[in-house]
């Protein structure tokens, strides 16, 4: 008998990878190894304790009274420090925590968060353990980027995608700033090419760059802490270290998600006016926008990658 107490991800719940992972828990056919891929760190960590609660209490009658997150047989990874690396000792004291029998439970879980931040050592001696896998162990890798893992870590275990899980955007002055970016777009296709508009245009645009900032160092303070609060006790400060960096990360991908939808809105009203050279600018923005969002997953100032982006749109939509 499985005794869960911790629900899925609302994002999650109901969805067909969540009804296989059931069947399989049920029929105590589930994989040694599972892949859990998605936009949102938080909701895949949600379907990790929800997953780790089915787990460990498989077999048992009574639930835990150990919440998965706390819980002596539920050993947890995660990146460390600014540069959010998980380390090749990290995986080895894991593997070595592996090899011990359970304290409670029947069986143990290992959850990698953000799986792809092993360095390469790293990797390859978690490889031996998924080709050798301990008894009675299930080991949760979990991702946003899973191309990033080597090949041969992929090849061993089994997928479940889950998109469209990021949640909105919560930043005090996030829909002002949004519309504020709208409106710049259409006065640039009005015309700004030159004297006083041209130089409204930029500096608009400077403005916005210093908004944005101080709107997502408010916000991730904000998060971040909201993050914390919910995590288990007994983090070393170079893992919440980590956690901090990843919220600002990941809030700031979400964001520049957010100008994107509205640089296709700005383009689709254009299309719909009769012009036709929108689609050819819409390309070309949203290609500028993607390399701002790929320098910023290698840790690029979003200011700076903001601006390029700004200078970028300013050549691209202006109207001469």
């Amino acid at each position: 008998m499985t005794s869960a107490a911790v629900p899925w991800p609302s994002a999650m719940a109901g969805t067909p990878a969540v009804a296989v992972i059931e069947r399989a828990i049920g029929r105590g056919r589930l994989s040694h190894g599972l892949l859990l891929a998605g936009d949102d760190s938080e909701s895949l960590s949600g379907a990790a304790m929800a997953l780790a609660d089915r787990l460990l209490n498989r077999g048992s009658s009574d639930p835990s009274p150990y919440p998965p997150e706390r819980h002596p047989d539920c050993l947890q990874v995660r990146p460390a420090g600014r540069s959010r690396s998980i380390t090749a000792q990290a995986v080895r004291d894991l593997i070595g925590r592996i090899n011990v029998s359970p304290s409670v439970s029947l069986y143990k879980v290992a959850v990698l968060h953000d799986a792809d931040r092993m360095n390469p050592s790293a990797a390859n001696i978690f490889l031996k353990t998924l080709e050798e896998p301990p008894a009675d162990t299930t080991l949760l890798l979990l991702t946003g980027r899973p191309y990033a893992l080597l090949p041969t870590i992929r090849s061993r275990v089994l997928h479940f995608r889950f998109n469209g899980l990021a949640s909105p955007v919560q930043a005090e002055g996030w829909e002002a700033w949004l519309a504020d970016y709208r409106s710049w777009l259409d006065r640039l296709g009005k015309g700004v090419a030159a004297g006083r508009a041209a130089a409204e245009g930029v500096f608009t645009l400077y403005g916005l760059v210093a908004r944005f900032g101080a709107m997502l160092d408010k916000a991730s303070t904000a998060e971040g802490s909201r993050r914390k609060a919910a995590l288990p006790d007994g983090l070393e400060e170079e893992e919440l270290a980590a956690i901090e960096s990843e919220v600002a990360v990941a809030l700031r991908l979400r964001m520049f998600a957010g100008v994107e939808e509205a640089t296709c809105a700005h383009a689709l009203r254009l299309l719909q006016a009769g012009e036709g050279g929108a689609s050819r600018s819409l390309a070309a923005s949203v290609d500028s926008l993607e390399r701002a969002a790929g320098l910023l997953r290698v840790n690029l100032n979003e200011s700076a990658a903001l601006e390029d982006f700004l200078l970028a749109s300013l050549r691209i939509w202006t109207k001469r």
